[in-house]
């Protein structure tokens, strides 16, 4: 996701400075044009606007506020985007510590995946004051092409758990139901085209279909590798279920997800893509 975010970038004019713990995934970007540095505190003194995409909350506090973190190294009035989808109280945390620094922190994150990440056509879903929402918005439309403000800080995570809870539902969903077409005698392309014009229609169905030889250029495609994983969806329906508890809010079927996207995981799914839902339904097939 990164590595499409800063090319799309450097497309766009920018000039950027970057670090990733992956030297393959940095090498690409410093070929498309991107210099590179040795730690993310290099980054921090070498620009005034910093944009992050990270696993997990983890790995935000530690980017962020860790010892040779950005805030060691930041300058007053630097604005800092976290596209990390995270727990929303972990954007206020490092919002406060940004504040005490003097610089602005707003939790970005992003919706539509790897495709929509090399098209520049992410979602950007915004928390933060509205007069820094407005400053960064030309710079993440150069990566996608809606960017909503959603409230506080805080507000674009909530808003991001609650997208992946409903598509991780509809993920299953669809895989059920072709699977359960399949099985009755029905062509999996047919189907999915009466459901691509009927009621059912989805993202899930229509855009990245799980079944193989339903449409081109889908993780299902390649064994389901590449894209978003099984294991980031698991973390995210986690995030889900923890703020549902929170506010005391019933999600029969985000936790039933939850649940099957967990045991997916233990079956040797974690770095697959999460549509590979579908290979999971086949695995008592022959049983």
């Amino acid at each position: 996701m990164g590595s499409h975010m800063a090319r799309n970038l450097l497309a766009s004019g920018h000039s950027l400075v970057v670090y990733d713990i992956d030297p393959e995934a940095m090498a690409t970007v410093q070929n498309a044009g991107a210099v590179g540095t040795s730690c993310v505190a290099q980054v921090a003194e070498k620009a005034d606007r910093i944009i992050t995409m990270l696993p997990a909350g983890p790995h935000v506090l530690e980017t962020y506020l860790g010892e040779n973190g950005i805030l060691q190294s930041a300058k007053p009035g630097t604005l800092l985007m976290d596209s990390s989808t995270i727990e929303p109280d972990t954007s206020k945390e490092v919002a406060a510590a940004a504040t005490k620094k003097g610089c602005v922190f707003l939790d970005t994150p992003v919706s539509g995946g790897v495709p929509a990440a090399k098209a520049a056509t992410l979602t950007f879903m915004v928390g933060g004051p509205e007069k820094w929402f407005t400053a960064i918005k030309p710079l993440l439309q150069g990566m996608g092409k809606n960017v909503v403000h959603c409230g506080d800080v805080g507000m674009g995570q909530a808003a991001k758990i609650c997208n992946n809870m409903l598509l991780a539902i509809g993920m299953i969903g669809t895989s059920e139901t072709i699977n359960l077409g399949i099985r009755l005698g029905l062509d999996a392309k047919l189907l999915a085209g009466i459901i691509n014009s009927s009621t059912g229609r989805c993202w899930s169905s229509d855009t990245y279909n799980p079944v193989p030889g339903v449409m081109e250029g889908v993780p299902c495609c390649v064994n389901y590798e590449g894209g978003f994983s099984t294991a980031l969806m698991t973390k995210d329906l986690g995030l889900a279920q923890t703020a549902a508890t929170r506010t005391l809010t019933p999600t029969p079927l985000g936790s039933v997800s939850h649940q099957i996207y967990r045991l997916m995981t233990q079956k040797g799914f974690s770095n697959k893509d999460f549509s590979s839902v579908y290979m999971f339904l086949q695995e008592n097939r022959n049983k």
